[in-house]
């Protein structure tokens, strides 16, 4: 353009773009400083620190936030874990110390602490007791170290008169000492415990948390038998994983979600009638049968999630009580899932599939049945017989993970094909579904030719629709009596 047009030009491009008659831009500084405050809370924290030095009227605005999380090295092994770990620590001390201490929400550290460090551990549970924090996360856990070092006093999350203002809290890699006389935690409503150790009066310590909605406990120690008074009347979710207890014991008038996984320990449960949920995941021996017979007061249930691990080559094929007393009567939809350690030379290993058939008599009602397999280093051979199973006539959907025609595999698939009188298609995906030895699912190209031969065949036996799932290659086979269909193809 000539020289003399171009401010013209430049104020013709800002006028169109801004428009001649508008009002000045807005600024933040218009906004009442509580509504800034909610704005900065809106960043992470380290941009918020970064952004309250553009102007001197915002340069305190980050110490309003309601959320603050730090995050630090959970692995004590590599190199710079010493100074990362100091970073952090730093970083806490550095934001609690400017931190307003009005209106907390959330306060959350995820740093693997030794216990030389503890000081600073009873810092940050001071700054999160008297911030009055609604939701407390201290996970001082390092994930390849199984010692708990950090002494937590439970009575130091409560403020000056005693009580507290949590609704969450959540404790990893801490050891602690509840009692009775701890009465403050009166609105918590969630607690999850993990890697902690517990001594002292548990039972006595969660009496007095009468609004608990939410408790779970993942391989804590230091208990020899786990009791949950009938004061957690509101109780709506237990989760007990990992725990080396004898027994198990709880009064839970609405507990609707109920888990567990360990070893096979007495499981009593009273009153439990909205019980809608369960999931069972029982190791060692007879796990499968022992999740089905175990735990009675479970029966009422309409979604059942279970697991078991074969280990022992002299497992029994055991045939459940098929008395109504003993019956599934409610459950719907099942997901079960199987590990089998086998060798070429036992082959009575992977009879534990076939125990399913049995449990699915247990199950009269049941609509839906997804089941997870996976062989370890397994001859496929099965010496044991699936008879006498009953007739299934709400039985609509089966989906079978890590199918690779073994004959426990076959038996089960056939013996579910003809009993299940409704069944609308049987689902079977060659690749092992949950595991976290990739090159189990190395070989699909492999397996895949026969299992859909197989199912070709199979279809046409019974006359039923038989998927077989192929997701590495994008694709499905479907196999029906007379034909197969490849997706995208015939």
């Amino acid at each position: 353009q000539p020289m003399g047009q171009g401010p013209a030009a430049k104020r013709s491009r800002s006028e169109h773009h801004h428009g001649a008659g508008d009002a000045p831009s807005f600024r933040m500084e218009d906004l009442p400083v509580d509504v800034q405050a909610v704005i900065m809370s809106l960043l992470p924290l380290k941009e918020a620190v970064r952004t309250s030095i553009v102007s001197t009227s915002w340069r305190m605005l980050w110490t309003f936030r309601c959320n603050l999380s730090f995050k630090g090295p959970r692995y004590l092994h590599e190199n710079d874990t010493k100074i990362q770990q100091a970073k952090c620590i730093e970083t806490v001390n550095c934001v609690i110390q400017q931190h307003s201490r009005i209106g907390i929400n959330k306060f959350s550290i995820r740093c693997g602490l030794f216990e030389e460090d503890s000081v600073h551990l009873d810092r940050w549970i001071r700054f999160a007791a008297s911030s009055k924090a609604k939701i407390i996360h201290l996970d001082l856990r390092f994930k390849d170290v199984f010692e708990e070092v950090n002494h937590l006093h439970l009575e130091a999350l409560l403020d000056a008169q005693g009580s507290s203002f949590l609704r969450s809290l959540f404790l990893g890699g801490v050891v602690i000492k509840p009692h009775s006389a701890i009465c403050g935690f009166t609105i918590l409503r969630r607690l999850v415990l993990q890697s902690v150790t517990i001594s002292g009066d548990f039972t006595g310590f969660l009496a007095n948390c009468a609004a608990l909605e939410d408790l779970e406990m993942i391989e804590c120690s230091g208990l020899t038998n786990l009791i949950i008074p009938q004061q957690l009347d509101k109780l709506q979710h237990l989760l007990i994983d990992g725990m080396e207890v004898e027994m198990v014991e709880f009064y839970a008038a609405d507990l609707s979600h109920f888990e567990y996984k360990g070893q096979v320990v007495p499981i009593v449960h009273h009153g439990c009638s909205k019980l809608k949920k369960a999931t069972i995941m029982f190791s060692g021996k007879k796990g499968l049968a022992k999740a089905f017979t175990a735990v009675p007061s479970i029966l009422p249930v309409k979604i059942l999630n279970v697991r078991s691990v074969a280990l022992s080559k002299y497992s029994q094929l055991q045939k459940l009580p098929t008395r109504p007393d003993g019956m599934f009567m409610h459950l719907r939809h099942m997901t079960c899932r199987i590990i089998v350690h086998s060798r070429p030379q036992e082959a009575n290993y992977d009879i534990e599939v076939l125990q399913l058939a049995y449990c699915l008599d247990a199950a009269p009602q049941l609509e839906t049945l997804q089941l997870n397999m996976f062989y370890v280093s397994s001859s496929g051979v099965s010496s044991a017989e699936v008879v006498g199973m009953r007739r299934h006539d709400h039985l609509k959907a089966v989906f079978m993970s890590g199918f690779r025609c073994y004959k426990a595999q076959i038996k089960l698939a056939c013996c579910i094909l003809g009993n299940a009188s409704v069944l609308e298609k049987l689902t079977i995906e060659p690749r092992i579904t949950g595991t976290r030895y990739l090159g189990d699912n190395t070989d699909l190209h492999k397996i895949l030719p026969g299992v859909c031969e197989w199912a070709q065949l199979t279809s046409e036996r019974f006359g039923k629709v038989i998927n077989v799932s192929e997701k590495k290659a994008g694709g499905k086979t479907t196999a029906t009596g007379s034909k197969t269909n490849r997706a995208g193809g015939k």
